[in-house]
């Protein structure tokens, strides 16, 4: 059985792990055999946003391209919330046009989101990256449709081992993001959690990678 990162923003190219890498247009490698690509709220540039949708447009066509992403609503962003709301808004329509998964960085703004995925009706997989944060919210975003993927604060936060075991199998993905953890070190820990073997969870997450990736 095969790892699946879905966040990682460093290609490792190891044959027993599949990983989703994460790209932005303005530094695209074509190299990479499976990648998200979107427009970062973060990294929102007026000067060039116009060419960055561009290759976001192209890109996203490719067989390659798995989902976009990372985009989303960060309210600690220079960039105005308006603005991020409109990025946002239409990336989520070129991923629901396309049929692609959507990669989500959210800070401070989860309600916003919810609303903007409800208001537009989309029906792609939407998938929270590095969830971290409380139950009452992840019981929100799961009514509402979402996925929920979790990293280092799996390791880091023994109060999210609750959250984490109330998720259902078919709704969650694992991550390694930026950190120096390894996904095998994230798997052997959510197994631990959910009091199931590596191998158990593997195909738990390839199922769900099949549901999200594969059969959309």
């Amino acid at each position: 059985m095969q790892y699946f990162n879905l966040h990682t923003h460093v290609y490792t190219s190891q044959e027993d792990i599949v990983e989703l890498v994460n790209q932005y247009p303005q530094e695209f490698d074509a190299g990479l055999s499976n990648y998200s690509i979107g427009i970062h709220p973060l990294f929102i540039n007026l000067d060039r946003l116009e060419s960055d949708f561009k290759i976001l447009e192209q890109k996203v066509t490719l067989p390659e391209c798995l989902a976009i992403g990372e985009c989303g609503l960060d309210k600690r962003s220079e960039t105005a919330f308006e603005i991020q709301l409109e990025v946002l808004e239409k990336q989520l329509l070129l991923a629901e046009k396309h049929q692609k998964p959507v990669v989500i960085h959210c800070v401070h703004a989860f309600q916003e989101l919810v609303e903007l995925k409800n208001k537009l009706k989309i029906i792609t997989p939407i998938l929270i990256h590095g969830f971290s944060k409380k139950e009452q919210l992840a019981r929100q975003l799961l009514d509402n449709g979402f996925y929920l993927s979790f990293g280092r604060y799996l390791l880091q936060n023994p109060e999210l081992e609750q959250l984490f075991n109330g998720v259902p199998e078919n709704r969650f993905f694992l991550e390694t993001d930026t950190s120096d953890y390894t996904i095998e070190e994230i798997y052997a820990l959510a197994a631990k959690y959910k009091k199931i073997t590596v191998t158990e969870l593997q195909q738990i997450i390839s199922n769900n990678f099949n549901t999200v990736f594969v059969n959309k």
